[in-house]
């Protein structure tokens, strides 16, 4: 995790409250994709609805892209369909980086790609998604960069579920960002009283240590 400054810690401690405020984290029972059973749900599709959650979103990844990997670490972005796609757009766009992105599923039609863009081989490509839980859709995209001759050795999300996805992605050859993970994010809705004893205990038993 990025190193503790207080600009940081700030940035943490806002979208934590904010996300929960309009629902985009919330606590109970839910079927994730995967078909696993988690005791909370984030969705980060609800951002891009509220423009100055919107930024302070995009601030996070900047944050956190300046000052644990670095901007001449990496010559373009590679964002994942579909939330990880519109934050990678803003922080490219930002960066004046080129953006490609992996589609949720191989095109039947035209050049039947998986990976959208323009990737020239020996690229450092730097891979940004929303979220982390098993790295299963992050090694998707690594791979694809990898096949057209990019070279992938960081990935950013803005929040890590903690479920093996850093260690997946080590074990592979990339490092594994996260702005913040849902470990501190808890902690901090905690102390704020917006999360009570049995919701952050059963947060915790779902981590992986």
């Amino acid at each position: 995790m990025a190193e503790d400054t207080a600009e940081r810690i700030k940035l943490v401690r806002d979208l934590s409250k904010v996300l929960v405020k309009m629902d985009a984290i919330q606590f109970g029972t839910f079927k994730l994709t995967s078909g696993k059973l988690s005791s909370y749900y984030i969705n980060l599709r609800l951002v891009p609805s509220f423009p100055d959650v919107f930024k302070e979103t995009v601030t996070c990844y900047l944050h956190i892209i300046k000052n644990e990997i670095g901007l001449a670490s990496f010559d373009a972005i590679c964002g994942i369909a579909t939330s990880g796609l519109t934050f990678a757009a803003a922080v490219a766009y930002i960066l004046s980086k080129p953006l490609i992105y992996l589609r949720r599923e191989k095109k039947e039609h035209g050049l039947t790609k998986r990976l959208e863009g323009a990737i020239y081989p020996g690229w450092k490509v730097l891979v940004l998604d929303d979220l982390a839980t098993t790295g299963e859709s992050i090694l998707t995209a690594v791979n694809a960069v990898r096949s057209e001759g990019g070279i992938v050795g960081d990935a950013v999300v803005l929040i890590d579920r903690k479920e093996g996805a850093e260690k997946a992605l080590l074990q592979e050859g990339v490092r594994m960002h996260a702005f913040t993970n849902i470990s501190e994010i808890s902690e901090i809705l905690y102390d704020a009283g917006m999360l009570d004893y049995e919701q952050i205990t059963a947060i915790r038993a779902q981590m992986q240590s």
